[in-house]
């Protein structure tokens, strides 16, 4: 399944990929909501493919997952982490 990442809810007053704790998206088949650890678990299931943007400014998702703490999901483009999700408006 393919999903494109359109809004982001942090918990605290730090916006850091960290702190993202729900995210919303949209698909083929429809809309959603979904928590850190639920979309951590659907994006490391390599069946899905979740991105940030549309055409030229297409840029994929990917899970980090460090070595202390919880992993949490980031933006992957030209070989290098980056910080798209976090330019996403936020919701409540």
């Amino acid at each position: 399944m393919l999903i494109e990442i359109t809004h982001i809810k942090f918990s605290g007053s730090v916006a850091q990929h960290q702190s993202i704790t729900d995210y919303k998206w949209r698909s083929s088949t429809g809309t959603g909501e979904s928590t850190k650890a639920a979309m951590v678990a659907w994006v490391d299931d390599k069946t899905n493919t979740a991105h940030v943007g549309q055409g030229r400014f297409q840029v994929n998702v990917g899970a980090v997952h460090p070595s202390t703490g919880a992993a949490y999901l980031r933006t992957y483009a030209d070989g290098q982490w980056s910080n798209n999700l976090l330019s996403l408006p936020t919701f409540a």
